[in-house]
């Protein structure tokens, strides 16, 4: 199996080829391709290569599925003896994307 692990957002994520992952939201719009160029970790059939930070000359690229928001969650806040309480909410900005190849140099 091959597979990957990339850093998208501060996060790291490890990704196949034709896999879907969700991350935080990019700027590149719905449709087109994204070149992932911070690879961290590469593994094919026999063999491992780890970066040091980075692999030079590795990319993975992905097609940008979807933007969307995650799921709400709700924030409360409150100061004790002052009857102080708000609740808020929040929505993540999210995108999908799915694994089109992994590029080794």
């Amino acid at each position: 199996m091959k597979y990957a692990v990339v850093r998208s957002g501060g996060k790291q994520y490890k990704v196949a080829e034709g896999e879907e992952i969700v991350i935080e939201k990019i700027t590149t719009p719905e449709g087109k391709t994204l070149n992932f160029d911070e690879v961290l970790l590469l593994v094919g059939d026999k063999k491992t290569k780890i970066g040091q930070p980075l692999i030079k000359g590795a990319k993975v690229k992905a097609k940008v599925v979807a933007h969307f928001k995650g799921k709400k969650i709700r924030v409360a806040t409150f100061k004790a003896k002052s009857r102080y309480r708000r609740v808020k909410g929040h929505r993540q900005q999210l995108t999908r994307v799915k694994i089109s190849s992994i590029l080794a140099s």
